[in-house]
């Protein structure tokens, strides 16, 4: 993961930039869906303050010389990155693999930190869609994300994007196996689904992310019914002003399904 190699992130902007003391102000309404707490080390800060501006390369690159305190900031950056900008699929895979080796690293020295299972289990869905869902869950990746999202709920009840992940999760293996083997096999449920989607939104009502999982997940579960609400759903989230780079990549993502 050379940083020269990395693209840059498409939509720069001053607002991006928490400089000095605005990080720690800003905290709670950069953080409220992934309850991480405000990193005490300047280094960790600096990697944070990288990812929030859009320059996913350096927060990599700062997050691992802080070392593990610097993890959750180097893995979420990164999984960012593969998500939204990097299109070689390969690739992406890779970074993937990677991000979930960490996390097993940081689950062994802290295990009560809570995004080192989400994230780790973030990282695995995305693998899973890379390499197929139906193939991830021949291969066992979907009981053992079902459990790191679990676990990361247990730790910190409020994780709205635990619940949004969680949520994605039952929809995702009811609409590639169907409600029946879903629920016997797997113990996926259209309702549980449902309900992790709608709370995640409740905990925080401020994210695109939320409300495009939310539409993505209700169309998964229940088909043409909640075509309606889906597209309202998408709506409130193009419209929505972001306060970092995830959250203006969301917001772009939100008009692009608008256009389609």
């Amino acid at each position: 993961m050379k940083k020269a190699a990395w693209k840059k992130f498409p939509y720069p902007d001053k607002q991006y930039q928490y400089a000095g003391a605005a990080l720690k102000k800003a905290w709670p309404r950069l953080h409220k869906g992934d309850c991480e707490p405000f990193p005490e080390d300047a280094t960790v800060q600096d990697a944070w303050r990288a990812y929030h501006a859009g320059d996913f390369a350096k927060a990599v690159e700062l997050g691992l010389q802080a070392g593990l305190a610097g993890y959750n900031a180097a893995n979420k950056a990164a999984m960012i990155y593969a998500n939204y900008l990097e299109d070689d699929d390969a690739r992406k895979l890779v970074i993937f693999q990677e991000i979930a080796a960490r996390c097993e690293e940081l689950q062994a020295a802290e295990p009560e930190n809570a995004n080192a299972w989400y994230i780790q289990a973030y990282a695995l869905g995305r693998y899973s869609q890379g390499i197929s869902v139906a193939k991830a869950l021949a291969e066992g990746l979907g009981g053992k994300i079902k459990q790191l999202l679990s676990r990361a709920i247990e730790l910190a009840p409020k994780h709205a994007d635990a619940h949004i992940a969680l949520g994605t999760w039952h929809a995702e293996v009811i609409d590639k196996v169907g409600s029946l083997v879903g629920g016997l096999t797997y113990g996926a449920k259209k309702d549980a689904g449902a309900d992790l989607l709608a709370k995640a939104l409740k905990l925080n009502p401020d994210s695109a992310i939320a409300r495009t999982e939310m539409a993505n997940g209700l169309v998964m579960l229940f088909g043409k019914a909640k075509m309606k609400e889906a597209e309202s759903l998408y709506a409130e989230a193009a419209a929505f002003e972001a306060a970092d780079a995830m959250e203006r990549l969301d917001v772009e993502a939100a008009k692009a399904e608008l256009e389609d």
